[in-house]
This record gives C-alpha cells, sequence and structure tokens, in this order.
C-alpha cells in the first residue's frame, strides 16, 4: 500500500468516524462525546497512517516512536474528556451555545460542521506521517527532542487538567475562577500544552539540510492547532461563557492573567522588570 492510498483511506475513515460521533452526540444529548471520539480518532488513524507503510530501512524505528506518541497523547486526552463527558450533568458550553444559535437546523449544521472537524483531524494526521516517514537514521538527537517535548506537554496538560478538577471540585469555589498552579500562568495552560504537544513532530520531522522537504508538512499541525484554540473553536466561545457565568470576576482574570502563553500575572511581570 501506498502513502497516498493509506492517506485517501485515514481521510475516509475520520469522516465516517465524526458521522457516528454526530450520531452518539445526538442520542446521548452530551456533546463531549465529539472531542473525546475526535481524539481518539486523531491518534488511531495517525498511529495507523505511521505504521502501515514498510519503509524497509532503518526509519521504521521512527514509524514505531511517532505511533506511540500519537497514541500516548490521543489515549490521554481522549480518556479525559470521556471521564469528564461521563460524569458531568450538563453539556459543553461550546456546543450548547451553538445549538441555541443554530435552533432547528442544529442537527444538519452540526453534521457538517463535525466533518469540518474530519477534515482538521486529517490534516494532524498529515503531520504525524511527514514525522513518521523522515528517512533519516533513527533515533536521532531530534527524535528524542520530539519525545521529551511530547512528554512535557501531556504532563503539562495532564497537571492543568488536574489542578483545575481538583479546584471545581472544593464546594467554596463553585463561583470562583481558577487563579491555581499553571492557571496562574495563563487562562488556557491546557490548551498551550495541547498546541505544545504537535511541536513535537516539527522536530522529528524536519530535516534542516533539506534533503526531506515533505517534513515541512508537520508545520501543518502546530498551525492548525493555534489558529482552532486562539481563533476558532477554544478560546473565543470558552471565554464567552465564562464571562456569562462568571462575570466581573473573569474580566479581571483576563486583565491579569495571558490567555495563551505561560506568563508572570500582568502586575507581577511588570514589578519584576523594575
Amino acid at each position: 500500500m501506498s502513502v497516498a492510498t493509506l492517506l485517501v483511506l485515514a481521510a475516509i475513515g475520520l469522516s465516517v468516524t465524526m458521522v457516528a460521533a454526530w450520531s452518539v452526540a445526538l442520542r446521548t444529548d452530551r456533546s463531549g462525546w465529539i472531542d473525546a471520539i475526535w481524539s481518539f480518532a486523531v491518534g488511531i488513524f495517525g498511529a495507523l497512517a505511521a505504521l502501515l507503510v514498510s519503509t524497509g530501512d532503518s526509519s521504521v524505528h521512527r514509524q514505531c516512536l511517532v505511533a506511540i506518541l500519537a497514541l500516548a497523547w490521543s489515549l490521554r486526552l481522549g480518556l479525559h474528556i470521556a471521564n469528564r463527558t461521563a460524569r458531568s450533568g450538563h453539556d459543553d458550553p461550546r456546543y450548547r451555545q451553538l445549538k441555541e444559535q443554530w435552533g432547528s437546523s442544529f442537527r444538519a449544521r452540526l453534521f457538517w460542521f463535525l466533518q469540518v472537524q474530519a477534515a482538521a483531524a486529517f490534516l494532524l494526521v498529515l503531520s504525524i506521517v511527514a514525522a513518521a516517514y523522515n528517512p533519516a537514521y533513527a533515533y536521532g538527537a531530534n527524535d528524542w527532542a520530539g519525545v521529551m517535548l511530547m512528554l512535557l506537554a501531556v504532563g503539562g496538560e495532564a497537571t492543568a487538567d488536574r489542578q483545575l478538577k481538583a479546584f471545581r471540585a472544593d464546594p467554596a469555589n463553585k463561583s470562583r475562577v481558577c487563579d491555581v498552579g499553571l492557571w496562574h500562568l495563563s487562562r488556557h495552560p491546557n490548551y498551550f500544552f495541547e498546541w505544545l504537544a504537535w511541536l513535537a513532530y516539527v522536530v522529528i520531522g524536519i530535516d534542516p539540510s533539506g534533503r526531506y522537504a515533505w517534513g515541512w508538512i508537520t508545520l501543518a499541525g502546530p498551525v492548525l492547532m493555534y489558529w482552532l484554540l486562539v481563533h476558532v473553536s477554544g478560546i473565543p466561545p470558552l471565554e464567552a461563557h465564562m464571562l456569562r457565568s462568571r462575570g466581573e470576576p473573569f474580566r479581571r482574570y483576563q486583565t491579569r492573567v495571558n490567555a495563551f502563553w505561560p506568563g508572570l500575572p500582568k502586575a507581577a511581570a511588570a514589578n519584576w522588570r523594575r
């Protein structure tokens, strides 16, 4: 099987998977399952696409490494979202807002919206594949740097999720905004580490010598994720929900803490510069 054929099959598989996610979300009235299924799909199809074409040389070890990274990221994120969805007594506020906006056309528009998500997933799978088929001898310094970057990203995102879960579990914090741990450095540290994970494939896939031109495709991962998280389906709808539900405390939080890039709160940073 050629890489091109494999990618066509992956595109079809992702499209069908998101049809299944659409059906599950409508049947359960829990749109959180969409994000869980999407996360699993990216990792599984990415890993399969990384493994199923034999290169016949030493880069097969890189294929295995990249597949493991894709699955590790996917399982951690997918299981976290699935567990949150199963335990939650309410729907994801981002999708709930879409349901209100779309009204009677919600079912049809959600279907096509999820097909757009399938297309985004395909670009991420393409990034994984481009890293996996780098023909340079494995394992090089770039491979281990990519592994370390992925470990940092997955660990950071898991830590942010645990901190938020612990904060919300305290009844005293019911109407407060989480401003502890990593959430003191970024309003969305989980999104930042999610983006960082896709840089691992760039580090693994790009050959500075220019002998592997396809490696530059790995940039599709972090570029796409930054655009989605910061400008489309991540921060904008979530912060709109937080402003509606938390009001002035969240506005004050916005003035103190960066939206995406971790850093000292603005007042502390100003004092430090003095």
